[in-house]
């Protein structure tokens, strides 16, 4: 196993807490030098806050702990393909990576829908890989939306 399938774990394994939530199961996890700074899983529905996806709650935890606004050199793992208000929290974080499981075809921001992450006009491109443990991530998402129909 690479790092990027280690940090996807961890990131997966933070999906069951949202699962256990009966929120959408969407985990995401920041790293920088082999370091978990934070993790975090969606809670829009626990929280009352449509902003409450996993990667802005793993920003708003890094931040805090790094008593910085900036999260430069950092690597954000996320389960699920991250949507256009995602992808611009990360890139006004200075995410300096985006690794995420299952590509995400209705609301993703990194290639699959549209690709925003090089932007020419944006003062901060992400690298981008897709695909990371995607088949466990994706099983992960049909199995919640079949137990919900």
């Amino acid at each position: 196993m690479n790092d990027d399938e280690k940090w996807m774990q961890i990131a997966i394994n933070e999906s069951s807490a949202a699962k256990s939530e009966d929120e959408i199961p969407v985990g995401a996890v920041i790293v920088r030098n082999g370091q978990l700074i934070a993790q975090a899983h969606n809670q829009p529905i626990l929280t009352n806050d449509p902003t409450a996806h996993a990667e802005i709650l793993a920003i708003r935890k890094a931040g805090k702990k790094e008593k910085n606004y900036r999260l430069v050199g950092t690597t954000l793992y996320v389960t699920l393909e991250p949507c256009l208000m995602c992808l611009g929290a990360l890139i006004n974080a200075r995410i300096e990576r985006i690794v995420f499981g299952a590509k995400n075809t209705k609301n993703g921001f990194c290639g699959s829908l549209v690709d925003m992450t090089n932007d020419s006009q944006f003062n901060h491109r992400p690298i981008v890989t897709g695909g990371i443990l995607e088949k466990q991530c994706q099983e992960i998402l049909r199995s919640f939306f079949r137990l919900r129909r």
